[in-house]
């Protein structure tokens, strides 16, 4: 994450991963399963074999590599790379327990991108196999010239495999700003912006509520009824699985790149929540079952990432804050609203009791996210009248 007026003589680099599809052989997809089931039983070995207070990569390296490089048949680099997998993994703050056959993680050394052919060169468990990829312009265009150094090897849940290539790509330094572009999260709008933008999301609870329906059918006639009846049902499941997750993806693609494109033009900087556990705190109400569903099918932080890594591309200051009583302050005088028993906002308007200021709800919290992302870099510098009353709101205990 950058920060508001960062300053380095270092030109920082941006780690994009370019996923390819690949078009391996028959012969060539039995020595594909085979380096990926003997990569995450080495991974288990592992995990099970050392007590897991062990997560250096190293002292994991020196204790069972020998052992697995006997066992599995693995390369070198292969069995350094589970050693790393598994370290990795035990320093996440939910470690996977069961290691499952379906990636392998690939360095210079057994891992190579030829972009003239374009294709990739993979160390199997019986040697080296050259494998065409199918891409576009895209992926072509972000990969010229390019010497990747590591990829992640993929098999999807329909037999596919694929390639991720992480490549290095110089970005420009964050631009120093006096203004911040707040952006509040909702399930009523998407997003939000202080700049008044707004993106709903009736649309995309439309669908999410379609596509729920619809796999309830199928799955209770996949359970009943004829053979054949039983079968085209599991085909039409398999043919819509995925389909929900890639259309939220595109539409948090089209919004991360709105806003940015929108903080670049204006020199402005981004301002968020820092809305990570909203889940699990919104999961403690009781709600409905529909509502459950539809408040667990939130994307934020993906939202979130997307709008991170194409901010670095595009130079712009990024800022997380945090989101404790952005929704009941008001952006005008900073009187904050405790009481939710207060009439202070009905449904998506706001309505200040201090100073009478009435708007919509998100467009209120928005601005206020504006201002803590400035506050948060520049609290010296903007040591005015707006950010003393800011100050003897946060010191009255609220």
């Amino acid at each position: 994450m950058s920060h508001l007026g960062a300053k380095t003589d270092v030109m920082p680099q941006q780690v994009l991963t370019i996923k390819c599809k690949l078009t391996p052989t028959a012969e060539q997809i039995d020595k594909l399963d085979n380096v990926l089931q003997g990569f995450a039983e080495a991974c288990n070995y592992i995990n099970s074999t050392l007590s897991p207070n062990i997560t250096n990569k190293n002292r994991i390296q020196k204790e069972v590599y020998r052992a697995v490089r006997q066992q599995y048949s693995l390369t070198a680099n292969l069995a350094v790379r589970a050693c790393a997998r598994v370290a990795a993994n035990r320093k996440v703050g939910n470690p996977v327990k069961c290691f499952q056959p379906t990636s392998v993680d690939y360095d210079a050394r057994i891992f190579d991108y030829r972009e003239k052919e374009q294709s990739v060169s993979l160390t199997t468990l019986d040697g080296r196999e050259r494998i065409p990829l199918v891409v576009g312009n895209y992926q072509i265009g972000k990969l010229k010239s390019k010497k990747p150094t590591s990829a992640t090897l993929c098999k999807h849940k329909d037999g596919t495999f694929f390639i991720h290539i992480q490549v290095k790509e110089e970005v420009p330094k964050p631009q120093t700003v006096r203004e911040v572009l707040g952006v509040d999260f909702g399930r009523t709008d998407i997003a939000h912006t202080s700049g008044g933008e707004r993106w709903n999301g009736q649309q995309l609870t439309t669908i999410r509520d379609h596509y729920s329906k619809l796999r309830a059918v199928l799955q209770h006639k996949a359970s009943q009824g004829t053979r054949s009846c039983r079968r085209r049902c599991r085909q039409l499941l398999q043919r819509l699985s995925g389909k929900e997750r890639r259309f939220q993806a595109w539409v948090n693609h089209n919004i991360s790149q709105a806003i940015v494109s929108k903080a670049k033009a204006d020199n402005n900087g981004i301002a968020l929540e820092e809305l990570t556990g909203i889940r699990e705190r919104t999961n403690q109400k009781p709600r409905s079952k529909m509502e459950r569903r539809r408040s667990n099918s939130w994307a934020f932080y993906q939202l979130r990432q997307f709008l991170q890594y194409k901010a670095i591309l595009a130079g712009v200051s990024l800022v997380v804050v945090p989101p404790a009583y952005t929704s009941q302050t008001c952006h005008k005088c900073l009187h904050i609203h405790p009481d939710p028993k207060q009439s202070y906002r009905s449904g998506k308007q706001f309505k200040c009791v201090h100073c009478g200021w009435q708007g919509d709800a998100d467009f209120n919290g928005a601005n206020v996210i504006a201002l803590l992302g400035l506050f948060v870099n520049q609290p010296r510098g903007m040591a005015d009248a707006t950010y003393g009353t800011w100050l003897a709101c946060q010191l009255q205990g609220y």
